[in-house]
């Protein structure tokens, strides 16, 4: 007989597992305390570089973006709002134009030329094994240089009076074709354009000779004993196998194209007048020189569009090809 008061427990009851209780803890309740600890020091990683990008990427470029629709000289605290007039006014800018001309020029050599050099150079260095230590050196030189130091030595090198190209061409009777390099407007740009691609060869070499280390040998040996020569198994069997970093070599070159600066800035300035005018000279002396800050950032957004398009265009190519 039970208690009066106190309920029965029937067979069903008895039968029912115990439900745990639920632990209250608001949205990370169910979440291991391991995991949200990992979580935490892995925020307390990531928050510090996301804050550095944000203040000195993303602001300035949102800031970049503002400006480009207004009319402002840099200095004065109103900024009038012109709308789309800043992208307009490029297309009757001549010398926006010339700019835009000379970069399409140097993408298309400067970045077709350091991959194909530089994948040359990889093939060469990883199928010797006779001096590879001293080629790697020698190849690699280029891009542990800076830019910078690059265009100054190329500037001696193209010197009309002591340059080593002048003196060489002298030396082997060819006195008609020396000339001030630098100062000419038909050979200004090109002789900047060798200079940045035997810098940007270094680059190339570097990450196509380190994706070869990855190559499958025995294809390689399978191709040679089939009778196919260096260029056949160079092109049908070792390079369809670093598609992936040829690509992104090739697509790194084609941005740098685009946003190429530092060395035209050394060499020429621009000059000789307008003849190795590059879209990012132009936009410097836009912004700085002439105090046209919302000119000038018009002109770095239609750089920021050019490349992103670019890239993207030959990497969605590339992919539809593979």
């Amino acid at each position: 007989m039970s208690r009066v008061g106190t309920p029965t427990r029937t067979g069903d009851d008895a039968s029912r597992a115990p439900q745990p209780s639920r632990k209250r803890g608001g949205l990370f309740g169910s979440v291991p305390a391991l995991r949200r600890q990992q979580a935490y020091y892995g925020a307390l990683f990531v928050i510090p570089g996301l804050l550095i990008y944000v203040v000195f990427m993303i602001f300035p470029f949102l800031s970049t973006v503002y400006l480009s629709f207004t009319n402002w000289n840099g200095v004065s605290p109103t900024r009038e709002f012109v709308g789309l007039s800043n992208y307009a006014r490029m297309f009757g800018d001549a010398t926006a134009i010339k700019s835009f001309v000379n970069n399409v020029v140097w993408v298309a050599i400067g970045t077709l030329a350091p991959v194909v050099l530089g994948l040359f150079e990889a093939l060469l260095v990883w199928s010797s094994r006779r001096g590879s230590l001293l080629f790697r050196t020698l190849f690699f030189l280029p891009f542990v240089l800076p830019l910078v130091v690059v265009g100054i030595v190329w500037q001696w090198i193209y010197h009309p009076l002591f340059g080593i190209l002048n003196s060489a061409l002298d030396g082997v009777g060819l006195e008609d074709l020396s000339r001030g390099w630098l100062a000419d407007p038909h050979t200004a740009l090109y002789a900047v354009l060798i200079a940045a691609i035997w810098g940007a060869t270094g680059f190339c070499f570097l990450v196509l000779h380190a994706a070869l280390q990855n190559v499958d040998t025995s294809t390689v040996e399978a191709a040679m004993i089939d009778g196919a020569g260096w260029f056949r198994r160079a092109w049908s069997v070792i390079i369809p196998q670093i598609s992936p970093q040829l690509t992104m070599v090739t697509a790194v070159t084609l941005i740098g194209g685009f946003s190429v600066f530092d060395i035209v800035f050394v060499m020429t300035g621009g000059g000789p007048g307008n003849a190795s005018e590059v879209l990012a000279t132009y936009t410097y002396k836009t912004a700085f020189q002439q105090n046209q800050a919302g000119y000038g950032s018009a002109l770095a957004m239609m750089i920021t569009i050019l490349s992103l398009v670019s890239a993207v265009v030959f990497v969605r190519l590339r992919e539809r090809q593979q």
